[in-house]
């Protein structure tokens, strides 16, 4: 039996229905020989609880895809509603690294990346491999290190706008 052969999916289509896919904000951000880098992403979710691992998907043609590569670390920064204006500043290609650095207040975790205070979520993790699918870098990630501030208010990605969700609005579903 032959399988059908699907038309060519659209790219314009294909970005407009992800846009109604919500995702959490994040600040992936990371340290080390190779420098300091971040960036804005809601291409993260979880793979598997045991070993703790996450992916990240990144833009194989972004300037800092070799410092993340280089450094081997990483930070999942997850924002939360009032660090709205952090996400629209990692994300401007106008400023450099330091000056999007220098917006916000940082620690350090197990792995040495930059970590984000006040986040809702910081998942500090060492990039164990990387698959290159099409224009991004997937990397699988071994969470090292966990910090949550669970009373916060959650920012997330839906329809092209950024919204706010809290435990209420959270249990109104």
């Amino acid at each position: 039996m032959t399988e059908p052969t699907p038309a060519p999916i659209d790219t314009q289509d294909f970005r407009g229905a992800l846009a109604l896919l919500t995702g959490a904000v994040n600040l992936i951000t990371t340290d080390g020989p190779a420098g300091l880098a971040g960036f804005t992403a809601s291409a993260v979710c979880s793979v598997t609880d045991s070993p703790p691992t996450i992916l990240v998907c990144m833009r194989t043609a972004a300037w800092s895809n070799p410092v993340f590569h280089g450094n081997g670390v990483l930070c999942v920064n997850v924002l939360t509603s009032a660090q709205k204006a952090l996400s629209g500043q990692f994300a401007n290609p106008g400023l450099s690294q330091q000056e999007r650095f220098d917006c916000a207040q940082w620690d350090r975790l197990a792995s040495g990346a930059p970590a984000l205070r006040g986040a809702l979520v910081n998942l500090d993790c060492a990039i164990d491999h990387v698959h290159q699918v099409g224009t991004h870098d997937v990397c699988f990630c071994r969470v090292l290190d966990i910090r949550t501030q669970p009373e916060g208010e959650g920012l997330v990605y839906f329809n092209r706008n950024y919204h706010q969700v809290n435990r209420r609005s959270a249990m109104a579903a």
